[in-house]
């Protein structure tokens, strides 16, 4: 068996075998075969695609190339959840307590964010005083005491992952879905969840652009991991506008926590139900995605996941008097509101140029490790379908300096588009993929 015939027959449309494919995976995570080889490899992925079972194979090659956490000496059930990314997406800060407060153990290795899709890591750092960088040891602790951790994602998990992403990212096969899907469930199934729930986001402001596409995606990731054992769900949320309001680091920790109060916007409060519903329903916490919606609003209006959140912050280190006093949270210099230039109905708020307006203000990085500016960011008013009379309200932008503020207003102004008969609002959730 060599690197060129597997290259070849996949080059060629035939399904790999179990062995072909741990036998490149593992040469390429070894060092044994070259990047030239691997990216082939991946190009003729991209080209061809592969079969559900060379999918399943590839995701568990890549899982068990390093470390992987077995959790049930802590818990005998775990749950979790990944979102695809997107504009104002927080959800894990108010989902994680929320479903924890049930006695649902939720463990998490999360990653920062890299273009204008905001990263939880960076978030949950805002606050002053919070540990992403735990240790495997430490991640388990904190699990078994709390039943909640959010850390950032170990280099010795599916570090086949690391090496082929990495390579993905420069040869323009990053697109590939058995490629995401293997990237995306490898890290999950090494970090151990029973139960997980796929926030796969769709539209402009999304990786996929078209429902059919992240579809296609939900589905293969579901079936490889139910093929691998484990309770898999996907909910298929719009992200052509931003989700809520906040966008930017600390504003969204802000929004989560009004949120956790029983507050927050209708369209995050209701994202948050919906992902935490589903988590506690294939947990088995509850018979249907309505009973599981239903206690989830109750902990939020009670309090209940607040009290979870303020435990978890505290105790990876974060500072408690920025939970209770979130104006203590990172703060821009320059605030300033950005009025509607028309009356009219909102048809548009595209949320790609929302954050990429958001990484121009320094909420967001260009390259990896540029620095994060945590109290930048932009408020957003109005969502599609809402009718505005000229002078209200559109955008409130933070910023750090006048010449990003002036940039960022022509930038949002040019994001909104107007329409002159009424909108409808657009649904919020899709599908979900079972």
């Amino acid at each position: 068996m060599n690197a060129v015939d597997i290259i070849t027959r996949k080059r060629d449309g035939l399904e790999l075998t179990e062995e072909e494919i741990k036998f490149f995976v593992n040469g390429y995570t070894k060092g044994d075969i070259p990047d030239y080889q691997a990216a082939a490899w991946c190009m003729a992925v991209y080209f061809q695609g592969m079969t559900d079972a060379e999918a399943t194979t590839l995701t568990l090659t890549m899982a068990r190339s390093g470390d992987t956490l077995d959790l049930h000496q802590i818990a005998p059930f775990v749950v979790d959840k990944h979102s695809t990314g997107g504009v104002g997406d927080k959800t894990t800060l108010v989902v994680a307590p929320l479903v924890a407060c049930h006695g649902l153990p939720v463990g998490k290795m999360s990653g920062r964010g890299l273009g204008f899709s905001g990263g939880t890591i960076d978030k949950l750092e805002s606050i002053r005083g919070f540990n992403v960088s735990l240790t495997t040891e430490e991640f388990m602790e904190m699990l078994a005491r709390h039943g909640i951790v959010v850390s950032g994602q170990s280099a010795d998990l599916a570090p086949a992952d690391g090496k082929f992403y990495a390579l993905r990212d420069v040869t323009a096969t990053v697109e590939s879905l058995p490629l995401i899907a293997a990237s995306i469930m490898s890290k999950k199934i090494a970090a151990g969840a029973d139960a997980i729930v796929l926030d796969v986001k769709v539209g402009r402001g999304a990786f996929m652009h078209t429902v059919e596409d992240a579809e296609a995606l939900a589905r293969l990731m579901v079936s490889i991991g139910r093929g691998v054992g484990r309770k898999v769900a996907a909910v298929l949320s719009d992200m052509n506008q931003p989700l809520g309001q906040a966008v930017g680091n600390a504003l969204e920790v802000k929004e989560a926590i009004e949120t956790l109060h029983g507050r927050g916007p209708a369209d995050f409060r209701d994202h948050c139900l919906t992902i935490a519903g589903k988590m506690v329903e294939l947990a088995g916490k509850a018979a249907s995605l309505d009973e599981a919606r239903q206690m989830m609003a109750r902990s939020l209006d009670s309090g209940q996941a607040w009290d979870k959140f303020v435990e978890w912050i505290t105790a990876q280190g974060g500072d408690r008097t920025q939970l209770e006093q979130p104006d203590l949270l990172p703060a821009a210099p320059l605030v300033e509101t950005v009025t509607a230039p028309r009356a009219g109905y909102v048809a548009l708020v595209d949320a790609a140029e929302v954050g990429k307006t958001g990484v121009d203000l320094g909420a967001g990085r260009r390259k990896k490790g540029d620095p994060i500016d945590y109290g930048v960011g932009i408020i957003v008013h109005a969502k599609v379908g809402d009718r505005l009379s000229q002078g209200d309200p559109l955008f409130t932008i933070h910023a750090s300096d006048r010449q990003k503020l002036s940039a960022a207003r022509q930038r949002l102004l040019a994001a909104v588009e107007w329409s002159d008969t009424p909108v409808a609002a657009p649904p919020h959730t899709i599908k979900i993929i079972e």
